[in-house]
């Protein structure tokens, strides 16, 4: 085993487990290897649910006295697309001009690999004996996030584990290192709308209905108003379109049915019931006036709510987010701005348990060709994890 205080070794070791959603591709066996000798138990249990893929995740803690403060984050990582684009092999973890490249090297192992050197380092300092420290990770945060944060925080609370604060290692940072927390998110929610129309022939209209007319009325009603301003809190809520399919490959048919994919993210201006309300509201609105062939009224269509709604949040525990913010000022001599901006989260979930707030790498080649990180940052997050951890307990 390599030296687990060397956040460059660490996460050389991650990239190179092939962990690729929802595969546990090594990855948790390796961290497993890490923490034992930190004086961690650990648990690896297997979450399965019909029509989703099984998964593996961790559950390690330091310690059993209160208060308990949680890591969270996840060692899947998303397809490296074409190999070949690399500079370097995805999975190599190859250290050049100062960056150590690879594929989940900021998104999120980075992160986890500057956390257990701080905990190493702290425990070799004789510095981790206040408290209890635990780790949740999953293996399923890139993929549908069903057997996996949910389900092993629902497992672990059954066992009698409880949680005063909470910290996910997602890159937040948008420049450099230090210049964002993330003490919130956006809700989200996702839609598809359907129009059903009568296949026919381009050159005899009065004999088939097009659908792509009223799905796109529709879909004008949708964004033609703003949904809101924004609040102090956070940015203002889009709705998005983001897939139109109509599955028709010839130029002189009209098609029988045509639909479209939305996602919105929305503020504290709503929940997820009233956004949806809204959604129901500006389609009818839309329909009305729209009509088919052989149809009077409103346009008939079908709207079709996809996945879990993801709920807005807000930290406003100011120990924690001033505990966090105090250790990037003491460490990087830089304030970070405290933000709700960005998609959602594994701290979607945490938020019911404890409050939570979010600290990583910058996330400028997240999810990228030739993602990577400087080795500098590697350092300098290790020591801002160490100086969090010290301070939080104290």
């Amino acid at each position: 085993m390599h030296d687990t205080t060397d956040p460059v070794a660490n996460l050389q070791a991650l990239v190179a487990c092939p962990s690729l959603t929802p595969a546990e591709g090594g990855a948790l066996a390796l961290l497993e290897s890490m923490l034992v000798p930190l004086g961690f138990s650990v648990e690896r249990p297997v979450f399965a649910t019909e029509g989703t893929p099984d998964v593996e995740n961790l559950y390690a803690r330091h310690g059993r006295n209160g208060p308990n403060l949680m890591y969270a984050g996840h060692t899947d990582v998303v397809p490296p697309g074409r190999e070949t684009a690399w500079t370097h092999p995805p999975f190599a973890g190859t250290v050049a001009n100062g960056e150590l490249f690879g594929r989940g090297a900021v998104d999120m192992k980075g992160s986890i690999a500057c956390f257990v050197s701080a905990l190493a380092r702290l425990e070799a300092e004789g510095r981790l004996e206040r408290g209890s420290v635990s780790l949740v990770i999953t293996g399923d945060e890139e993929g549908p996030s069903i057997n996996g944060t949910s389900r092993l925080l629902e497992w672990a609370t059954d066992r009698g584990e409880r949680f005063d604060a909470a910290l996910v290692g997602e890159p937040s940072n948008r420049e450099t290192l230090g210049d964002m927390i993330k003490i919130g998110r956006r809700g989200s929610i996702s839609g598809r709308v359907t129009v059903e129309g009568v296949q026919g022939h381009v050159a005899y209209p009065h004999l088939a209905d097009n659908p792509i007319p009223g799905l796109l009325a529709l879909l004008s009603g949708l964004i033609a108003t703003p949904l809101d301003e924004g609040t102090d809190s956070f940015p203002a809520s889009n709705l998005e379109v983001t897939t139109i399919d109509v599955g028709n490959p010839s130029t002189n048919v009209i098609p029988a049915s045509v639909s479209a994919g939305f996602n919105i993210r929305f503020c504290d201006v709503w929940d997820g019931e009233t956004i949806a309300t809204e959604i129901e509201r500006r389609l009818a609105a839309a329909a009305e006036g729209i009509t088919g062939r052989g149809e009077r009224g409103a346009l008939s269509y079908r709207l079709d709510w996809v996945g879990r709604i993801s709920p807005v949040f807000l930290t406003r525990d100011d120990r924690l987010v001033e505990t966090l913010a105090g250790a990037v000022e003491r460490t990087l001599e830089r304030t970070p701005e405290l933000s709700t901006t960005g998609g959602t989260s594994d701290a979607r979930f945490i938020k019911d348990y404890c409050p939570v707030v979010e600290f990583g790498l910058v996330g400028q080649t997240m999810h990228k060709v030739d993602e990577r990180v400087p080795l500098s940052d590697l350092e300098a997050l290790t020591r801002v994890y160490m100086d969090f951890i010290v301070h939080w307990f104290a």
